[in-house]
This record gives C-alpha cells, structure tokens and sequence, in this order.
C-alpha cells in the first residue's frame, strides 16, 4: 500500500460543517459521537476502552502511532472506537519491544481514520457547539448523500451500548485461590481493572450486562462491582433494578462510571448529558472527605445531577470534579457502597486513585 498518494478524506458533523484532511489508507465511511482526549499518551488504551463504543474520537497529541502497539496495553478484547481523527498519523514506529505498527492494527478491523486535520480547531469548535455526531469518509461519498447517512445515526441520549460490549458469556478472572470473591457486572468492563482486583486477592466472576441478581448472588460473592461502559445509563432499567437488590444483599459494592450512574438512578437521583464530557488524563478531582487532590483518567459524556445527590437522605458526595465542580464521587452513608465518575485503573498521577480498590477490599475484610 502507497501511503505518499493518499486520497483526500473528510469529517462531517452533524450540523454541516466540514473538516478536511487525509485518508490513512483504509476506505469506507464511519459514524459515531464525535468526541476528543486530551491524553498525551495511552492512545491504545483509549482506542480499546468499550466505554467509547459508539464514538469518533479525536486525538488532541499531534502524533499518533509512534510507538506502535503492544498486547499490554488493550483495554478489551478489540478497537472500540468508531473512527480516528488525528494530526499526524505515524505508520511507522520506535519502541523496540512494540509488536507491530498501528496502522496493522486498524486494518485487522478496517478502521476508518483520517489524519493531517487540523485538530485545533476542531477541538476548539466542538468545544464551543457541544459533542455531536458525525461522520468520517475516505471513499469519496459526496457531503449531500453522507448528510443524509448522518441525519439517521441516532443521537447517543437515550442510547443503550453497554448489551454492544458486554460479555456474552460469564467467565472468570484471577486466582481461583484468592481470599475474596467478587462478582462483577460487565456494562463493558476495562481488562485493567480487573487486573487491579485480581492484584489485591480477588477472584472476580464477569456476568453479562444482563445478568440477574440470583445469578450474581450465586457465585456468594464477598462484593459486588458495577463496571464502566458506553452510553446513556437512563435506559439501563434492569440493571438499576440488580443494583438495588445488591444494595439491599448489604455487601460491599464498588462502581465506576456508568456503574456509578445506574446507582444514582437506581435510588432516585437523575443523569443528564453533559455538553461536551470529560475525556482526558489530566483531570483535577478532590476527594471532599479527605481534603486531598486526585489527578485522574475520565471519559464520561453524562454525569450525576448534583443537586439531586446532595439532597438525597442516604447518598453524600465524596469527590468533586475541580474544572466545573461536577460530581466526581458519592456513598451511601449506612452501606458500605461506594462510585466514582472516573477510572481509578488507569495511570494518571501516577496511582492518586488506586486506593478506591484498596477501600473496596477493607470494606470486604470488615463485612467478612
């Protein structure tokens, strides 16, 4: 394949406007949220991250691909992410122990990506007008004919993705000799934070998003978790349903995420869509209980209605997000429950976050 002669390709938002740049290679068209990371690295993790199913993402580091890709580093079992939009795309690569080239690794599943866009600005524009969809096309398709495409993408409020990227199938992670047992509900559960249970004796039993409460409590689980995942929470209405009858089972439960929006919404208190989301790993979050600073790794577009949680009887917020004092964190103040909007899993800080495992698993030592 030629990449010097490459053809020209475009982004086209749902409200007309257009963003020109160039085709990496692989033709076709895709179409998704529009959305950008600010991370400056962790690109594979983000392209594998199931909570961006659904969705274009823009990356706002000038280069992507220089360090190729590795095994380690997925978040799942495959590229989640609809397209890329990039600066430069970098076909090849430096990192020696790298396994291949990310080029290599979009065309196992033919992903659309389209570089040399000025990201800046298309940043800055979806910043001003709000997260919105969109389309990416490198074959040639006239705007006209892709504006009727798009006009049928249907708007991701009210979308349910977490049945798109949950298991099929029950399974297992960790040692089966492990101390504590916790059984995990997978709204599209991120591989690293099961590795981050498994690391702090667990052995984690994965149910599909649709599982029931008798078949979670099965496994006699020491704990209960709610994972991450893409999507509007609001038409999650059975696994609200589940999350309050483990909340009634009175064992520790630990959620991230949409795991933490399906717990609000179980007990009463509303989710919204947030005009443009959080998505970067660079965020500044205080955990109002102990005083302290968090930078973390976030990618949400709803949030918790705060006003609703604060005067919620059971429910106190533990973590406020600094940029725009969104909820960031919350608990039960008689239950050993707990959830927060971002990923404590990932690597921002490097670790400020991690202790939400460690408390999770003091909460099951003390329910024990």
């Amino acid at each position: 394949m030629k990449y010097s002669n490459r053809n020209q390709a475009l982004l086209l938002l749902n409200d007309g406007t257009v963003f020109y740049g160039k085709s990496i290679g692989i033709e076709g068209k895709t179409f998704g949220e529009v959305c950008f990371n600010t991370g400056m690295t962790g690109y594979q993790e983000i392209f594998t991250d199931p909570s961006y199913f659904g969705q274009i993402m823009v990356a706002t580091n000038a280069h992507i691909g220089n360090y190729g890709v590795h095994a380690d580093e997925t978040d799942s079992d495959s590229i989640k992410i609809s397209g890329l939009v990039c600066k430069n795309f970098s076909f090849n690569y430096s990192r020696p122990d790298a396994e291949g080239s990310l080029m290599e690794y979009f065309e196992k599943v033919n992903l659309v990506a389209i570089s040399d866009v000025d990201t800046r600005a298309l940043v800055s524009y979806i910043r001003d007008h709000g997260a919105q969809n969109a389309v990416i096309c490198t074959d040639g398709t006239p705007v006209e004919e892709l504006k009727k495409l798009l006009a049928d993408v249907p708007n991701m409020k009210g979308l349910e993705l977490a049945s798109a990227v949950s298991t099929k199938e029950a399974y297992f992670f960790g040692n089966e000799n492990a101390t504590y047992k916790v059984a995990a509900l997978d709204l599209g559960i991120k591989t690293n934070i099961l590795r981050c249970l498994a690391e702090r004796d667990c052995y984690i039993k994965v149910f599909p998003y649709n599982a029931t409460f008798e078949e979670l409590k099965a496994f006699n689980p020491d704990g209960y978790f709610l994972s991450n995942g893409p999507g509007d929470p609001e038409p999650l209405k059975g696994v609200q349903q589940v999350a309050l009858q483990i909340i009634a089972e009175n064992k520790p439960v630990f959620g991230i995420c949409l795991g933490h929006q399906t717990l609000a919404l179980a007990n009463g208190i509303s989710t919204y869509k947030m005009f443009n989301g959080h998505r970067g790993i660079n965020h500044p979050v205080m955990n109002v209980i102990t005083n302290r600073g968090e930078i973390t790794s976030q990618n949400h577009g709803f949030a918790v209605n705060r006003e609703e949680l604060e005067q919620h009887p059971d429910f106190e917020i533990t973590h406020l997000h600094l940029n725009d004092g969104t909820v960031a964190g919350m608990r039960m103040k008689n239950k050993a429950v707990f959830s927060v909007q971002y990923h404590p899993e990932a690597s921002p800080g490097p670790h400020d976050a991690r202790y939400l495992f460690d408390q999770f698993v003091d909460n099951i030592k003390e329910s024990k």
